[in-house]
């Protein structure tokens, strides 16, 4: 694909892009996309998901399967593929990309980051990044010798996972076996392997997110956040962070974004340990986390991304409201089985500065993310208490 040149969708010059994962971070991704005129085809294991909402033309496959993933590119000779969610069978990108196809950013690196111990290696063992300590453990005895290598309390997780699943904190040996039982269930695929991290007693964590594009690196302002059992919950920006750290941050970013490669953006996760920067973990896509810059900046983390990827200058992003200002996101959480149907949206946005994002995921099973609230203010405190504010105001009834 030629930087700079794009054609018009639908039609025999189309610029097309195939999106693997298509949930609601990947809608934000096709409407940016869209702006540009590029031709979008989502592909995602269900039907009717968020970004198939918006794209041109979708697909329902298991993106885990070598010949289905190869059947749908074949059909649909994307110039671009961008992987959205980690379980995709990675050896046919780097076939395709082999035979001139764009992967977002590449496909070693979609493989490196879709597991765990792919990126741990990479950054602790040949960037020599500071990490936690941790073992990795393909059976429960495995895992007891490796609870007992890096101490309690620890971290156990699936090396391929994400939003948390499958996470759990072992804080006592009697905790081990049901963290082994819980990490295999909340894997994305049939694998036993997890990774048992030493417990990091940090005093915040933040998302340094990560721009490579045709004119360098780009870094937006760093964004706190807090999870639970792994999985977002609020995000702020910018993070507040002791002098110095983050020219460290972005140190440890660029070192291990630079090692990844390609264009685009990606999510690091790191924690500040006073006032030392210890790397947690990377996506080379836009993070759960980054929802806030849809309010807080004036490119948001899918606009820097879809630039990037299509070779287009990514300029470094203009704080809205200026200095002093904040924003903030509140994840809108349902839980229970049905179709989600919102209650309050109007009291929700009369919140100032409100703005709601309504993901249009069709069906509930368990415990899912259907929502997020945003809102801007003077200062962190100020929008945080906006963001839940229109969080509280709204009602989930499950048809």
């Amino acid at each position: 694909m030629q930087a700079g040149t794009i054609g018009t969708p639908l039609s025999s010059s189309a610029t097309r892009v195939l999106l693997l994962g298509s949930g609601e971070l990947g809608k934000e991704v096709t409407i940016e996309l869209q702006r540009l005129g590029v031709e979008v085809v989502a592909v995602d294991r269900y039907p009717d998901a968020p970004a198939m909402q918006v794209a041109h033309r979708a697909h329902v496959i298991d993106m885990t399967d070598p010949d289905a993933l190869r059947t749908v590119l074949r059909a649909e000779a994307p110039q671009v593929v961008i992987p959205e969610v980690e379980a995709i069978a990675t050896e046919v990108l780097a076939e395709f990309e082999a035979n001139g196809t764009q992967v977002v950013p590449t496909a070693r690196a979609t493989r490196l980051t879709m597991d765990r111990e792919g990126i741990r290696r990479l950054a602790a063992e040949e960037l020599g990044l500071p990490t936690s300590n941790y073992r990795f453990a393909d059976s429960l005895a495995e895992l007891r010798a490796g609870v007992a290598e890096v101490g309690l309390p620890c971290v156990v997780k699936p090396v391929m996972s994400s939003s948390g699943k499958g996470q759990s904190v072992i804080r006592t040996e009697a905790d081990i076996e049901s963290a082994w039982d819980y990490a295999r269930s909340g894997g994305r695929v049939d694998r036993a392997r997890v990774i048992v991290e030493a417990f990091v007693p940090f005093d915040s964590e933040i998302t340094l997110l990560t721009v490579r594009g045709s004119n360098g690196t780009v870094f937006c302002e760093p964004i706190g956040h807090i999870q639970v059992d792994g999985d977002y919950r609020e995000s702020w920006q910018p993070a507040t962070l002791p002098d110095g750290v983050l020219e460290q941050a972005q140190q440890v970013a660029r070192t291990i974004t630079d090692a990844l490669g390609g264009w685009g953006l990606f999510g690091v996760e790191l924690f500040v340990v006073g006032e030392q920067i210890v790397f947690s973990e990377v996506s080379p896509r836009p993070h759960d986390t980054g929802i806030v810059t849809l309010v807080s900046q004036d490119l948001s983390e899918f606009a820097l991304h879809v630039r990037a990827i299509l070779g287009l200058p990514v300029p470094q992003p203009l704080r809205l409201g200026g200095d002093g200002s904040a924003a903030a996101s509140v994840a809108v959480l349902a839980q229970g089985a049905g179709v989600p149907v919102f209650s309050g949206v109007g009291q929700a946005l009369g919140v100032p500065t409100a703005q709601l994002r309504l993901f249009g995921k069709p069906q509930v099973a368990g415990h899912r993310r259907v929502a997020v609230a945003l809102a801007r203010g003077n200062d962190v405190e100020q929008a945080r208490q906006r963001a839940r504010a229109v969080a509280a105001a709204l009602t989930i009834q499950l048809l």
